[in-house]
C-alpha cells in the first residue's frame, strides 16, 4: 500500500469529512458515517479508487524520503 494521497489533498479530506460527520450528527442521520471515509483515506494517505486509476497527487520529492 503506497501512498497516493498529497498533503494538502489529505487536509482537505479530513476537514470534509468532520463536517460531513458533524451535519448527519445534527440531522441525526446514518449519512454523518459517510465522512468516515475521507476521514480515513485521510489519515492513511491511501485511496484505493486512486490506485485502481493510476492516480498520484503526492509529491516526487515526499515519495523519495520513504
Amino acid at each position: 500500500m503506497k501512498a497516493n494521497v498529497g498533503r494538502t489533498e489529505r487536509t482537505i479530506r479530513v476537514v470534509v469529512g468532520v463536517v460531513i460527520v458533524g451535519i448527519g450528527v445534527a440531522y441525526q442521520s446514518w449519512w454523518g458515517a459517510v465522512g468516515l471515509l475521507p476521514i480515513a483515506t485521510g489519515l492513511i494517505g491511501w485511496c484505493p479508487p486512486y490506485a485502481l486509476l493510476g492516480i498520484n497527487t503526492r509529491s516526487k520529492a515526499a515519495a523519495k524520503t520513504e
